[in-house]
């Protein structure tokens, strides 16, 4: 038996939920709404209801889930409506503005035991899922430092992204899905939260950040995005991992990644009395490493797909596991966004957790 979705807010990520739903063959898209009819015209599904009113779709009683990728700003009051209205709900990222927003809708979605879950198919980069598997598999001992860059040089956002009150900017856009990617990798408590929030070049929304975390368990997490990082080269999107241990380094570029896991054959309990002379000038500590010193490792290889979201999803409305997005999980995603807001509005370090 097919589940049956009907999707509210018929853009760029509805596009992609439309198709990503008509390649599963336990899912079926029913209907499909939009406040601008001219956005469902190149609909993909064969006989799809089409409607302006989301509670017209809401209405239509064969319709198990709703999938919600409508802006920011709206998504409170439509997963309010859809549980309200007995749906199972997929929500687009950032689940809600605030926290206070968010903790009101887990409340109504609580009260009429609803499923609900968030997109966060990012947890399926193959980028992020290899430098999680070198983190989980502890191959570089006792890991210092985990950072997670992206880097782009197109600038401006499109479409209500630009718009502050509807949610725009990066920290609600890719932010979202970073933050998420570290704080799923490393399992520990943050104690301090410290960040640089900037509008480089958009009036109203931020367009780059940097935010460095500082967890109990020793770890300093460091994550840098920029939309204007500017450069002659032939990759224009950048995304770039490096994870540092006591017994090694691992490093990737790309979100298919290249890349390799580093070691030293003999730890140097010195350096030599002997300088080397760099294009710098002289060095001693950062001169090349003797012959034989430093070797490398192929990175693992995983098998990752941005479907096996929906595969999960599926698996969890059946009862045969759990839903890998969990409600408290987004919610201290959002937590974090708060504290990152925070310490860019005062300059200041912000205790966490």
């Amino acid at each position: 038996m097919k589940v049956n979705f009907g999707i509210i807010g018929f853009g760029f990520m509805g596009h992609i939920h439309e198709k990503t739903l008509n390649s599963l063959e336990a899912t079926k898209v029913v209907a499909i709404c939009d406040i601008q009819e001219e956005r469902m015209e190149d609909a993909i599904t064969e006989g799809v209801i089409k409607t302006t009113s989301v509670d017209e779709l809401l209405k239509i009683e064969d319709i198990n889930t709703v999938i919600i990728s409508v802006s920011n700003h709206v998504h409170k009051e439509v997963v309010i409506k859809a549980a309200k209205a007995g749906k199972n709900i997929i929500c687009e990222k950032p689940a809600a503005m605030s926290v206070k927003e968010y903790d009101e809708m887990v409340a109504v979605v609580k009260d009429t035991g609803v499923l609900f879950t968030v997109h966060q198919q990012r947890r399926f980069d193959e980028d992020f899922r290899t430098a999680k598997e070198v983190y989980d598999q502890k191959a570089l001992g006792n890991v210092f430092t985990v950072q997670s860059m992206l880097y782009g040089i197109n600038g401006n956002m499109h479409d209500w992204h630009v718009f502050k009150k509807y949610g725009g900017g990066m920290l609600y856009d890719w932010g979202v899905h970073l933050i998420d990617q570290l704080l799923y990798m490393v399992d520990s408590k943050i104690t301090t939260i410290f960040a640089d929030l900037r509008n480089v070049i958009n009036e109203e929304v931020d367009d780059y950040f940097k935010i460095l975390f500082r967890f109990e368990n020793g770890i300093t997490g460091e994550i840098e995005l920029g939309t204007y990082f500017l450069a002659d080269k032939e990759k224009w999107f950048e995304r770039h991992w490096f994870i540092g241990g006591d017994s090694g380094s691992m490093y990737s570029d790309g979100f298919e990644p290249v890349g390799k896991v580093a070691r030293t054959t003999r730890l140097l309990k010195n350096v030599p009395g002997k300088t080397t002379m760099t294009a710098s000038g002289p060095t001693r500590s950062f001169g090349p490493p003797p012959e034989g010193v430093l070797i490398t490792e192929e990175l693992p290889k995983v098998n990752v797909a941005h479907i096996m979201f929906f595969e999960n999803y599926l698996n969890a409305l059946e009862g045969k596991e759990e839903l890998l997005v969990k409600i408290p999980e987004v919610r201290r995603v959002l937590a974090v966004m708060e504290a990152v807001r925070e310490s860019a509005a005062t300059g200041r370090s912000i205790d966490f957790e």
